[in-house]
């Protein structure tokens, strides 16, 4: 009668440390299948992860190392497709063997120009552009939008190299008659359209075909006759501290926010 108590405690003991070990056993972590990390995977078997992240930092740090390797590599892509790009080819032929391309595009006659720019000029019938050359061959175009605002542009034959916008009642000349290249607009609303064809001509580059550049680059900024109209396409205001939407798309030309473009 005394033996069967002691054997119902030794079962229950034993039955206890296997519901003991089952438990700890439910504890440990597998290793993750798609993170290969070699050996360093077993430290995800370690049940005290408080105690011991170290496999979460580096399953983290992967993650980053992939996510950086992957942008790279989109950004790989976008500079190899800009045209202005040296090939392997061309940086391994020698300076000396290698013939000077002649800069054809640069010595444009003045008639051509000439052209080409009252060609745009019939384009937009709210745009009226005034061109001088009070420097030799290198022309300033004097862009009225309207009664909304003036640009200066100064061109480099059919290059723009500096473009200044202002407000269509700001003075654009200086003392002596020229045009004024240098002094910003008072307002900050034509501070941040200036910023903004700064930008715009970064973006419209082709070198092959300067005309076309000016043409787009006109049409970009043709898009700003309704700059005190025309409400953000992202929030639907017309205002957001105190500044019209300045930012207009280069491929939509829809109005947008400087924040909201983001």
């Amino acid at each position: 009668m005394r033996v069967l108590p002691r054997r119902r405690s030794l079962a229950s003991f034993r039955c206890s440390q296997h519901s003991e070990l089952e438990r700890l056993s439910n504890l440990v972590g597998k290793p993750s299948e798609n993170h290969p990390l070699h050996n360093s995977g077993l430290l995800s078997l370690d049940p005290v992860h408080d105690k011991t992240p170290l496999y979460s930092q580096l399953l983290q740090a992967y993650k980053w190392s992939n996510k950086l390797q992957y942008h790279a590599g989109l950004a790989s892509g976008l500079l190899n497709q800009q045209s202005l790009k040296r090939s392997a080819n061309q940086m391994g032929v020698s300076a000396k063997r290698r013939p000077k391309a002649q800069p054809t595009t640069l010595v444009l006659p003045p008639q051509y120009i000439d052209d080409v720019i009252t060609r745009i000029d019939r384009m937009f019938p709210e745009m009226t552009i005034h061109l001088s050359r009070p420097n030799g061959t290198s022309a300033m175009l004097l862009v009225t939008l309207g009664k909304v605002l003036k640009v200066i542009v100064v061109m480099r034959s059919l290059f723009i190299d500096r473009t200044i916008v202002k407000g269509y009642n700001e003075n654009v000349y200086t003392v002596d008659g020229k045009l004024d290249i240098w002094s910003k607009s008072n307002y900050q609303v034509f501070q941040k359209v200036t910023d903004h064809a700064t930008t715009a001509l970064l973006h419209y580059q082709l070198p092959q075909m300067p005309d076309v550049v000016v043409r787009s680059f006109m049409t970009w900024l043709r898009s700003y006759i309704k700059l005190f109209q025309a409400p953000c396409q992202r929030c639907g205001k017309f205002l957001q501290d105190g500044l019209p939407p300045t930012w207009r798309d280069f491929r939509t030309l829809e109005a947008f926010h400087d924040t909201c473009r983001q």
